[in-house]
């Protein structure tokens, strides 16, 4: 990208449209609208005119409206040509801007210059992009939390902090042949541990985030015939998997996207996991445990009339959030609930009546950390999510560190902790992430 080009895209989606917008930005702006109009800007004022192609001849008529810099999205000379929505109409009219002087814009490319230009940081940049794909309405208000800054704040308060304490330390290794022990006081120590449960607390809610933005996966998993497809189904609301009397129907995954309320989900049904001598019911399995890896959470679906011992957790990875459903209640005459210990989740369901299906669906939606039409919780991205991880395993360094007498290694984590979090705002970050992350976003945004 070059930055020192005056950039123009539509702004508005392609297709015929009552309103359709040509968007300029760059030094270029007063020059193209003397071209392409002869009436003056007025800074923040909409223009009626018209619009004139390089013969002076009428294109369309519609209203401009010019931003000057610093005061706009990008913090240069924007302009918005907002002319009628129809394909040609506003294709001659980028066509005309481009003989103006601009060029067209590369995805992302007037965000990127907004980031660039310090109108906002990066975490801000892609909750633009995450505003305009939300699938829902909670993903929408998470993005525009985080659009307002929610989560900057939350990261730029704890670089504050972890910038405070750097300081600190530094003076007590500047400073060590003074009497007084500065690291052997309390004061640091209860400092490291007050950052730990701040960035625990940040990542807990940016782990909501991000599955509000990316869709919680949820694998089905356990015996054959525990009712693993029926629930698919049920959650699907049509037949999306066979289901049958005989063992081992499902052999490959079956994957469903699906929306509870609003709260996207991804549900996978696997194939029943149990010995077997079948080579195709073998790879089945095979694939079942792949999908538990990665799962954001398992649903392990029991029969509740099965007497034989079910050993099938053996196949569960380690940490994985996992809820026990107990189908077929209305067989073992069992009324629906959700039992909930510190250890374990428990639903008492039957899939067939629909008994209890509705306490598994506020079940996945309290995991998610959906609360339709309350206050959102910021959106998040899986590469913060990592950055997180990386400054709380540095704090863990840190503290390790501080307790066999080593200032400078301690300083050193401190500083791979601050680092990490500022690649969430873009305060350090690689020129390859810059291009990867805008260019996901849609031309003229």
């Amino acid at each position: 990208m070059r930055f020192g080009d005056t950039i123009a895209a539509l702004a508005t989606p392609p297709g015929n449209g009552g309103v359709g917008i040509v968007r300029i930005s760059g030094d270029a702006v007063t020059q193209i609208a003397a071209g392409l109009s002869q009436k003056s800007l007025q800074p923040r004022q909409a223009r009626f005119t018209h619009f004139l192609d390089a013969e002076q001849q009428i294109i369309d008529s519609g209203l401009l409206l010019y931003f000057p810099a610093p005061h706009s999205f990008t913090g240069e000379d924007v302009l918005e040509v907002q002319a009628h929505g129809g394909r040609v109409v506003l294709d001659m009219l980028l066509r005309r801007v481009i003989e103006l002087g601009a060029r067209l814009a590369q995805p992302g490319e007037f965000s990127q210059r907004a980031f660039l230009n310090d109108k906002i940081d990066l975490a801000q940049a892609e909750a633009i992009a995450d505003l305009i794909n939300s699938g829902t309405e909670q993903a929408a208000r998470s993005a525009q939390q985080s659009m307002q800054g929610a989560f900057s704040k939350q990261i730029n308060q704890l670089i504050a902090q972890l910038i405070e304490l750097r300081v600190y330390i530094e003076a007590a290794i500047d400073f060590v042949d003074e009497e007084i022990d500065f690291l052997s006081q309390g004061s640091v120590v209860d400092k490291i541990q007050a950052l730990q449960q701040q960035l625990a607390r940040i990542k807990a809610t940016a782990g909501q985030g991000r599955l509000l933005r990316d869709g919680m996966t949820v694998v089905l998993a356990g015996k054959p015939n525990a009712g693993k497809s029926s629930l698919l189904n049920a959650l699907a609301g049509y037949d999306a998997a066979i289901v049958t009397d005989v063992a081992g129907t499902t052999r490959d995954v079956l994957r469903e996207r699906i929306q509870i309320d609003g709260m996207p989900l991804h549900i996978i049904d696997t194939a029943g996991l149990r010995t077997t001598s079948n080579p195709v019911e073998q790879e089945g399995i095979r694939r079942a445990q792949q999908e538990l890896e990665r799962a954001d959470k398992v649903l392990w679906l029991l029969d509740i009339t099965d007497t034989e011992l079910d050993n099938t957790a053996d196949y569960l990875p380690e940490g994985i959030a996992l809820t026990r459903v107990f189908n077929k209640i209305d067989i073992a005459s069992q009324a629906p609930a959700l039992v909930e210990t510190t250890k374990t989740v428990d639903i008492y369901l039957s899939v067939k009546t629909g008994e209890g299906m509705e306490l598994l669906k506020q079940h996945l939606k309290q995991s998610v950390g959906f609360n339709q039409g309350g206050e959102s919780v910021f959106i998040a991205r899986r590469r913060h999510i990592e950055a997180l991880i990386l400054a709380e395993q540095a704090l863990q360094d840190a503290a390790v560190q501080l307790t066999v007498a080593a200032p400078e290694l301690v300083a050193e984590e401190l500083r791979q902790a601050q680092q990490a979090l500022s690649e969430i705002t873009g305060e350090f970050t690689s020129d390859d992430l810059l291009g990867e992350i805008f260019s996901s976003f849609c031309i003229g945004k």
